[in-house]
């Protein structure tokens, strides 16, 4: 239904002016962005481990004693969550903001969103410097293309991690 509705509206996906960057570009970004995030992660959880908080994310590991039952999710945690987030976080809240404001302001609030839609608050730090990674990387290529395949494969890399967590203890 929300596909129909987007359709109809010819002006939902340009919310930049200026080029696209090319399918292959996009793409390139996009693993280059499953870099930044993952780096923007350690850096988070560094600032963290300073902070007192305990390693570990609830929402992950709620979403990971269901795969482990319902291995089906592993479709919807790798692959539906993040294409459905980016067209919500990025695309319609940031895309909105944007349109208004300064990227550091879109960025920062759709980040922000984002992690509190997560339900993590001990860990809303890790989230919104993803949630202002992917925002950086539509901005930079014009394309919702690029967050998503950053967020599959962070989405795609933690979740092999803790599904193979028991092989990699030594």
């Amino acid at each position: 239904m929300s596909f129909i509705l987007i359709s109809r509206n010819k002006q939902f996906w340009e919310v930049f002016k200026g080029e696209k960057a090319s399918i292959g570009a996009s793409i390139g970004w996009g693993i280059i962005g499953f870099f930044l995030v993952f780096l923007g992660q350690t850096i988070g959880a560094y600032i963290e481990l300073a902070l007192g908080i305990d390693m570990g994310s609830e929402n992950t590991e709620a979403i990971m004693n269901v795969t482990k039952i319902a291995p089906i999710m592993i479709i919807a945690t790798v692959f539906l969550g993040p294409i459905l987030e980016e067209l919500v976080f990025r695309r319609v809240i940031f895309g909105s903001i944007i349109q208004n404001y300064n990227f550091w302001i879109a960025s920062i609030i759709s980040a922000i969103v984002f992690a509190a839609i997560h339900m993590d608050f001990t860990h809303i730090l890790l989230y919104t410097i993803c949630g202002m990674i992917f925002a950086f990387l539509y901005h930079k290529t014009k394309r919702l293309l690029t967050p998503i395949i950053a967020h599959i494969l962070l989405n795609g890399f933690v979740t092999f991690i803790q599904m193979n967590a028991d092989k990699f203890q030594v």
